[in-house]
């Protein structure tokens, strides 16, 4: 699977809820997270647990860019991890936590993510489909970013894991 993929600073999350209500983003609900990131090679590997939800394992790979970029991703079950990935635990490198806003607009998902320790800000997804190409994911995520302009403060590149590593080592 790929989606088109934008993170920055968000300057002021109840103002970023308004804008995305007068979007007509639907509104999905707040999911508290915790995202434990693994040591693999050439690669990423989180365990995410959602409370309420079942554990699921995201392995992708994307690039470290400012810009909206492209990510690959599989999504597995913990059984199917175990199957991918052994039996023996994996070497842990940093855990994320975080309080999530999610709203849905069109194929785009919305974070307005409130992440310990880092600070506040918005990710941007659009999943590219049969019916949705790269340049039309492409598009939709500028769209939501022109909305939401004054709100934003600089694009990050690097995902959370990397931020908060870099934060600790500090």
């Amino acid at each position: 699977m790929r989606n088109v993929e934008f993170k920055a600073e968000l300057r002021d999350l109840p103002l970023a809820i308004s804008v995305c209500e007068s979007l007509g983003a639907r509104y999905v609900g707040l999911l508290e997270q915790t995202d434990t990131y693994y040591r693999v090679a050439d690669a990423r590997l989180k365990k995410r647990e959602t409370v309420g939800e079942p554990p699921e394992w995201i392995f992708y790979e994307r690039p470290n860019s400012s810009s909206p970029k492209i990510s690959r991703f599989m999504i597995y079950s913990e059984a199917e991890a175990q199957e991918r990935f052994g039996f023996s635990p994996l070497p842990v490198w940093v855990v994320v936590r975080k309080s999530r806003e999610l709203f849905l607009l069109g194929n785009v998902r919305i974070h307005l993510d409130l992440v310990r320790d880092l600070g506040a800000f918005i990710e941007l997804e659009a999943m590219v489909t049969k019916g949705c190409d790269e340049a039309a994911c492409r598009a939709a995520v500028a769209e939501i970013r022109a909305a939401l302009g004054p709100i934003l403060g600089e694009p990050i590149s690097a995902g959370y894991s990397d931020l908060l590593a870099e934060a600790s080592a500090a």
